[in-house]
């Protein structure tokens, strides 16, 4: 016959494995929630408001990775998304606020959920551009389309076939010709 007892340990064990994988999907919207916050603050100049998203994104990163590692959470849907819109939250804070691009070891992720987010960045990074030159800022206009040069080259170095990844690095091509021509364009004009 059937053992009774084996089949209520593995419904207790789904029941468990469910109940971690809500609470990621829970963490991983709040995570995106937050990188859009801190995406936003930045390009209206809401540094103090940056600073409190970017504090609170970083604890909820730091829980959602302790709570998932060493699981089959760990490489779930929600939980790369989030880590990726957090890579492009940092990296555009921490560009706009130091002139840098923090490393992977430095935001704290993987290197692919490093490499998704740091390709959504160049996105922000011409939106910055754009905002910066109708300011009258063309040296910012520069500084943006030399970084995005030197990402784009740095991920051409790597063997990248198909798949996610491809496509975001393809993408990056197409910022950095919006990032050419708002050149020339400041360029003309002077």
């Amino acid at each position: 016959m059937i053992n009774k007892k084996d089949f209520e340990e593995m419904r207790k064990e789904l029941e468990s494995f469910d109940g971690v994988r809500e609470e990621i999907i829970a963490m991983s919207r709040e995570i995106v929630r937050l990188s859009k916050k801190v995406i936003y603050s930045v390009h209206r100049k809401e540094m103090k408001e940056a600073d409190s998203a970017v504090a609170q994104i970083k604890k909820a990163v730091k829980n959602i990775i302790k709570g998932s590692e060493d699981s089959e959470l760990e490489y779930s849907g929600s939980r790369r998304i989030a880590l990726q819109e957090y890579v492009e939250a940092i990296c555009y804070y921490e560009y706009v606020k130091t002139g840098k691009v923090p490393t992977h070891k430095e935001v704290g992720v993987d290197a692919e959920s490093y490499l998704l987010g740091i390709c959504d960045l160049s996105g922000e990074l011409v939106r910055n551009a754009i905002n910066g030159a109708i300011e009258g800022d063309f040296k910012n206009a520069l500084n943006v389309k030399e970084l995005v040069t030197e990402l784009y080259w740095e991920l051409s170095q790597f063997d990248l076939r198909n798949g996610e990844l491809r496509r975001k690095y393809d993408g990056i091509k197409y910022d950095l010709k919006k990032l050419e021509d708002l050149v020339l364009q400041l360029k003309l004009r002077k």
